[in-house]
């Protein structure tokens, strides 16, 4: 079987901030609603050295329903395509390149205590 064309990443790391949800208007006029994140993750080789992964997570996609738990500092596990993203710094105008992902499904790793805290209170049925 081949899977010429295929653009399907995995990738692990620490949410930089709590994800952003926005209203775009799309090509054909409709509107649709994504949230915007940036992912930190860690090299392999050199645990001390990061690069960050600009997210993008579409209210159809299965990513959206653990939208709620997409905190600061949350370690995820997120599953989809990868584009580059060049851009020119700021600092000295040197071209860089970024990588820009949209999101098909997203892991929870581990989220903040309170946040787990939080999720157990809402699903606990009073006897």
């Amino acid at each position: 079987m081949s899977s010429a064309g295929f653009n399907q990443w995995v990738v692990s790391g620490n949410l930089a901030a709590d994800a952003i949800v926005k209203t775009v208007t799309l090509k054909d006029g409709r509107e649709a609603k994504v949230a915007e994140a940036t992912l930190y993750v860690q090299k392999s080789r050199n645990r001390d050295e990061s690069f960050t992964v600009s997210l993008s997570i579409w209210e159809k996609s299965t990513a959206w329903r653990v939208l709620p738990y997409l905190k600061k500092g949350s370690l995820i596990i997120c599953t989809g395509s990868v584009e580059p993203n060049p851009f020119i710094s700021s600092n000295g105008n040197v071209p860089r390149a970024g990588l820009q992902m949209t999101v098909m499904d997203v892991h929870l790793d581990r989220v903040k205590e309170d946040e787990i805290e939080e999720a157990e209170a809402q699903v606990a049925v009073p006897v």
